[in-house]
């Protein structure tokens, strides 16, 4: 386990919660001591950090939403349509030519603040609600049009909601917390943050990480934007950098499960399914390519192929199980002693191929050594792989002839490009 695996193996043990605790706690200590400094945002830099994170939610949505249309998950369905709605919410109020005339503390917080905030922690513990009680979609379609919708009629009804406030119950000048009214979403966030932290322990995908981490970072965004006296004033430009810090981990989330997505999309994309060899296309491309490094160098390759006989009596008697197992058995003795830059597939059915890089007088074939054989004395691989170089390659009974007599397709000998031809091209017609 690497420096990296160790680190969140210890964030999930119960220390995570004391420094959570002490993260929050040194937040809003700081947003506290920056209320005594004369500060302020400059307003220009703090409509680019609206664009700025607004476009970040808008990323995150469209990640969020493919995500959704892959899996069929309601609960990133949820968190799409509500970063859909935030990220468009920020970015056409900042486009907005916006003027603040002053800075007078009764002057309630910014409605995009209120609808980034309050709407984004109320979605997320709606996702996760949502996610234990409806957890699969079963029209995607339609279920985007209705979230949307319900999330767009649910920030119209907090805006108006925020709009009617009494203005001595949004603002407490002078108090412990001058804005009370971000301790709501405040403590949705920390709800949300017990409940992704919970979901931790079914599934480890970056994304999911993502999230706890971001709800944490939206704790102390609240509990900071909390300790604002004035609009633009130093704990506020704190809060919007937090804001910022949790929108840069959310996409960061969503950058590394996409690339963790491509490697095993990739991967089932040249793995046979069965025996977790090299498939029929990786085989072709594997093939293709010492034949274009052949060409360059003129240094030979070696081709087997192999047949497993007998596989339709063990399936007959034994049942499919167990010849499966013999073909996993086959590919597993292919694969424990072959090279690492050899490659091993399965070619079809019950039929195996291993390409061979170099010369195989290099690999022991021209001294009678057996280039496959068990290593180990107790190794019961021997049956499947009697002798290898001047006799022939066994598994069961094979087509394989000693390379001392005329050739053929099946013969274990070294190859030379223009050999190899035939192989290729008869190979890469007969992919789908």
């Amino acid at each position: 386990m690497g420096r990296i695996g160790r680190l969140w193996t210890s964030l999930k043990r119960s220390e995570a919660v004391w420094l959570f605790l002490a993260g929050e706690s040194g937040a809003l200590t700081l947003a506290w001591t920056l209320r005594r400094l004369p500060l302020a945002l400059d307003p220009f830099l703090y409509g680019q950090l609206q664009i700025t994170s607004g476009l970040l939610a808008l990323v995150i949505g469209a990640a969020a939403l493919v995500r959704f249309r892959g899996t069929c998950d309601r609960l990133p369905l949820v968190l799409a349509c509500g970063f859909v709605i935030v990220g468009i919410t920020l970015v056409s109020a900042s486009l907005v030519s916006f003027r603040i005339q002053d800075f007078d503390v009764g002057l309630r917080d910014p409605m995009t603040w209120v609808i980034g905030r309050t709407l984004l922690a109320v979605l997320l513990v709606a996702a996760l609600v949502v996610e234990r009680r409806l957890p699969t979609a079963g029209n995607p379609s339609r279920e985007i049009t209705a979230a949307l919708i319900i999330v767009v009629l649910s920030a119209s009804l907090l805006s108006t909601v925020h709009g009617r406030l009494p203005a001595e119950i949004v603002v407490h000048t002078g108090g412990a917390f001058p804005r009370p009214g971000n301790l709501f979403p405040a403590a949705l966030f920390l709800l949300a943050t017990i409940g992704y932290r919970r979901r931790l322990k079914d599934t480890s995908f970056p994304f999911d990480r993502s999230l706890y981490f971001a709800a944490g970072l939206n704790v102390a965004c609240c509990l900071a934007a909390s300790q604002s006296e004035h609009r633009l004033d130093a704990p506020f430009a704190f809060a919007e950098i937090l804001q910022f810090s949790s929108y840069a981990t959310l996409l960061g989330g969503a950058l590394l499960d996409n690339v963790r997505l491509f490697e095993n999309v990739r991967h089932l994309a040249v793995t046979d399914p069965l025996t977790g060899s090299a498939n029929y296309r990786r085989l072709v491309d594997a093939l293709e390519n010492e034949i274009q490094r052949s060409r360059r160098t003129g240094r030979p390759f070696s081709l087997l192929l192999l047949d497993l006989d007998g596989l339709k009596k063990i399936n007959d008697n034994y049942g499919h199980l167990v010849g499966t197992r013999a073909l996993c058995r086959v590919a597993n003795v292919l694969r424990a002693n072959s090279r690492f830059i050899d490659t091993a597939a399965r070619y079809g059915g019950d039929e195996f191929a291993l390409i061979i890089v170099g010369d195989w007088g290099e690999c022991g074939a021209s001294s009678g050594k057996p280039y496959l054989r068990p290593r180990g004395k107790r190794r019961r691989a021997a049956p499947y792989f009697r002798k290898c170089g001047r006799r022939r390659v066994r598994p069961g009974r094979t087509n394989a002839r000693s390379p001392d007599k005329d050739g053929g397709p099946g013969f274990v000998q070294s190859k030379t490009p223009s050999q190899c031809e035939a192989v290729g091209s008869h190979v890469k017609r007969s992919l789908p």
